[in-house]
């Protein structure tokens, strides 16, 4: 049993704060370039190049076909406010590369003619090359999350860099890391899920994939990261989008900070900032959050960048100045370095004011235009204004799309499969024969590419683009080709209203009374559930991005809910799609099935990768990457409090607090089964100076090749602080043909054992833990007590 005594923690050793090593390694001839440059530069040329504004501000469609640029316009904003970087899609909407080419060309040539130094054009290109048309998507990063391979990460970034690249495009506003952790926030599929370690490891992976081995010197196939959004911006209390965040200051350091701390350790260039609040504080005005974490702490040189007009936010809905002006000295001050103003140059004529009236220092512009130059000598950009032409011929290639379909392969969660009603049989004995069995698509999900991909899918909301992945296999489409045509029969009940809100749906009355949850007798769905042999119910969301994507009932849809269980009194039996960003609530469902699979937002190839895994083409090798809950009043996390999940009060009082839930994070299932043994650590007393070497030996016990994620947990059996349920410590995957084992090792420092404790330092506390693999746990023991001075001890 753990023991804390007063003098144990009285005697607890505080190490002297140590000086942190520059996160990115210091280039004396890059910063000898960087000062030469800003030696000549008049502060208009400074304060133009923290302004990045919107291209559509530049141009406009011609009615005689495309988007033109006026280069009027465009001369002006670079020649007289020096405007360092331009951002997004006209129209937001993908265009070709020639089209980007020519753009971005252009704008090269005039800041390079008029200024001297080059633009730094970005984009949002998500989960592949968004805005780009015939380029690669791959799975959202909640199912990359889900896949557990961090080199699924590496491989999409390596893949998006390059494509972005082609398309003349040296910085994307990817990776998101902001933990998802509220099932009811809008943005969860842009993100790794609700781990911190999860999404610490995924950024460490896709940020040597866009940028790769060396920050100092980018290639002409790597891009600048944007990791965003700095930070706590998905723990939203209300749970809507760009809205407050309440969040223990023990809880902002060890969870939310963690995954941009390994960003930046891991070379991030630069950072984008959350749109609202952290406990009353917004974040572009937080001088703590941004300069002293970021910047001093970890010793970064790299670039701090608004959100979409978010300084304007600080005096149009935060209220923490009184108008624009104050706004951005209080936003500059903070440690902002570039402000996305999108269609105002007013940033520019404002902050010019500030710095001649002493309100901010000539030393702080300098300092932020630093950064940005830094950033533009970091892609390459003074020597190598422009990229793409005949050295990008993978773009949109085989090579890559195989790899955007193995990663959907590997991101899909099977969660239920009761009889082994998969992989679907093709075939089945009738009067000595065999005959094909039939399959009954149905729901609003079954033959539509919008859902499949999400957001930031060729347009920002991934709605109208329909058009753009033609190419591209629905889930209809996908069976008829895995199946047969004539063995898959489409009739969906449900479909979406594309003319209305993401959720707005059209229900097909002659096929299901909704009132009475039946078929209508002797309609089409009918006929095919009743000469079917199973039905694969593809239900769900349609895509969203942003604050247009809150919502106000986490349940799945009352018509979608309603149709399944008019077909569940068919008596076939029903395999349910899950394919949604977030966690929609189906317990009322969920026993209908024999199975259930979570697809969530597996992009252009994901109808090809369901159909592989429901065949059994591909083997199940994913699990959740977060939790899912069951009911609207138990919406926890796995590393919950302790304390949270049963509480007792004596006497006339029953009181109850367990928190239910759907499926846990990390859970999920194969076609082939695995068996853990022999968890080892070659230390059982450990002190806060050691690293544990953590092994266990995982057997595939199936008769199929598989791939497992190995989880490795912790928990804190007494603390001086209420402990965490548990907590992941670290993960890989292996793969096992039938009959092969192999044993798994992690190396843990015992620093990572560590947490906050409530006067806000790093505490390692004597006592026992246990550590727990599959079903597996072993107990270790720390035999002293350490408190750390230091912000960060990783």
């Amino acid at each position: 049993m753990k023991k804390r005594t007063l003098t144990s923690v009285l005697c607890a050793l505080a190490v002297t704060t140590a000086i942190a090593q520059p996160a990115i390694p210091r280039d004396e001839a890059l910063e000898a370039k960087v000062e030469k440059t800003l030696a000549a530069m008049t502060l208009d040329d400074k304060v133009g190049q923290m302004l990045e504004l919107n291209f559509d501000l530049m141009g406009a469609y011609d009615p005689n076909g495309g988007w033109k640029v006026n280069e009027t316009k465009l001369d002006t904003l670079i020649a007289k406010y020096k405007v360092g970087s331009i951002l997004n899609a006209p129209g937001t909407i993908a265009h070709t590369i020639d089209e980007w080419q020519q753009w971005i060309r252009l704008i090269q040539k005039k800041s390079m003619d008029l200024l001297g130094i080059p633009d730094v054009y970005g984009l949002d290109h998500n989960h592949g090359v968004t805005y780009t048309q015939g380029g690669t998507l791959f799975p959202q990063p909640i199912n990359v999350a889900a896949s557990f391979n961090t080199e699924l990460a590496r491989q999409a970034a390596q893949v998006t860099a390059y494509e972005s690249r082609a398309g003349n495009c040296p910085w994307v506003y990817n990776p998101v890391i902001d933990l998802g952790r509220d099932p009811r926030w809008s943005r969860i599929w842009e993100s790794y899920g609700e781990d911190a370690i999860v999404n610490a490891r995924m950024v460490e992976a896709a940020i040597n994939g866009y940028q790769g081995d060396d920050p100092n010197h980018l290639g002409p196939f790597n891009v600048g990261t944007s990791v965003k959004h700095y930070f706590a911006y998905g723990a939203p209390f209300s749970g809507k989008d760009r809205t407050p965040a309440y969040v223990s200051p023990q809880m902002l350091r060890e969870k939310y900070f963690e995954p941009f701390r390994a960003a930046i350790k891991a070379g991030a260039l630069t950072i984008m900032v959350n749109s609202a609040s952290i406990n009353g504080v917004p974040v572009h005005a937080s001088y703590e959050y941004l300069t002293k974490w970021l910047k001093e702490d970890l010793q970064w040189d790299g670039m701090i960048i608004t959100d979409w007009a978010d300084i304007n936010n600080l005096f149009q809905r935060e209220r923490v100045a009184k108008d624009k002006k104050d706004a951005i000295r209080i936003a500059i001050n903070a440690g902002i370095d570039m402000s996305m103003d999108p269609y105002s140059v007013d940033f520019c004529k404002l902050l010019k004011e500030l710095v001649e009236e002493g309100k901010v220092s000539r030393e702080r512009i300098d300092d932020a235009v630093r950064r940005i130059l830094r950033l533009k000598y970091r892609l390459g950009l003074f020597e190598r204004p422009n990229t793409g032409g005949k050295d990008y011929a993978k773009f949109g290639s085989k090579e890559h799309a195989e790899m955007a379909l193995r990663s959907a392969e590997e991101s899909i969660v099977l969660l239920k499969n009761k009889d082994n009603i998969l992989p679907l049989a093709k075939g089945k004995t009738e009067n000595g024969k065999t005959v094909n069995r039939k399959i009954l698509l149905t729901g609003p999900n079954a033959n539509q590419m919008r859902c499949l991909n999400g957001g930031w899918s060729y347009t920002w909301q991934g709605s109208k683009a329909e058009h753009l992945a033609t190419q591209y296999n629905t889930i209809y489409e996908a069976f008829c080709e895995k199946f047969g045509k004539d063995n898959v029969v489409l009739e969906q009940g449900v479909t979406y209203n594309e003319n209305g809100r993401y959720y707005d749906e059209i229900v097909d009355k002659t096929q299901c009374d909704m009132h009475d949850a039946q078929l209508v007798e002797g309609s089409r769905l009918a006929k095919a559930a009743a000469d079917c042999d199973v039905i694969v119910a593809c239900i769900g969301e349609n895509s969203y991005c942003e604050t247009l994507g809150n919502l106000t009932d986490l349940w799945l849809s009352q018509n979608q809910r309603t149709l399944v269980k008019a077909l569940a009194k068919t008596g076939k039996p029903i395999v349910l799609v899950l394919n949604e960003g977030r966690p929609r609530l189906v317990a009322d469902i969920e026993p209908l099935a024999k199975a259930v699979v979570d697809i969530l937002l597996p992009g252009n190839y994901g109808g090809d990768a369901l159909a592989n895994l429901l065949s059994g083409n591909a083997n199940f090798s994913a699990k959740m990457p977060y939790t899912y809950p069951k009911e609207i009043n138990s919406l926890a996390t796995y590393d919950y409090k302790v304390s949270e999940e049963v509480g007792t009060m004596a006497g006339a009082y029953d009181y109850d607090a367990k928190v239910s839930l759907q499926w846990p994070f990390g859970y999920g299932m194969s076609y082939t089964t695995y068996e853990y043994s022999n968890l080892r650590v070659d230390k059982q007393q450990f002190t806060a100076a050691d690293t544990l070497t953590v092994s266990v030996d995982v057997k595939n016990t199936g008769d199929r090749a598989g791939k497992e994620p190995v989880l490795l947990y912790s928990s804190d059996l007494v603390a001086s602080i209420v402990p965490d349920n548990r907590r992941l410590r670290a993960f890989t995957k292996v793969s096992l043909q039938p009959g092969e084992q192999k044993t798994v090792t992690f190396r843990l420092p015992a620093t990572q054992l560590a947490f906050v404790g409530a006067d806000g330092r790093w505490t390692l506390e004597e006592g026992d833990f246990v550590l727990k693999a599959g079903k597996l746990t072993v107990g270790i023991a720390c035999q002293t007590t350490k408190v750390w001075d230091e912000p960060n001890i990783f």
